[in-house]
């Protein structure tokens, strides 16, 4: 799923919807389709989990910052 990467940049500096509610997040997860930022699945809201499953945005980056690892939901 490389070929779904884009050269994003975060839309947020925490977890877009954990800000919008009042929630709180462990780490980040930076959606490599659109730029969107969740929270991961240590977190209550494991909100990148769902921005993929209501997307199919496959390919996430681990952190908000360049050069972390990167992580497909499908694969």
């Amino acid at each position: 799923h490389v070929d779904q990467i884009q050269d994003v940049k975060p839309n947020a500096q925490g977890c877009e919807v954990c800000l919008r509610t009042g929630g709180w997040w462990v780490n980040l997860r930076l959606c490599l389709t659109c730029g969107r930022v969740g929270c991961c699945d240590d977190s209550p809201g494991k909100h990148a989990t769902q921005h993929f499953h209501e997307t199919g945005h496959p390919v996430i980056q681990l952190g908000i910052e360049g050069g972390e690892d990167l992580w497909c939901y499908v694969d």
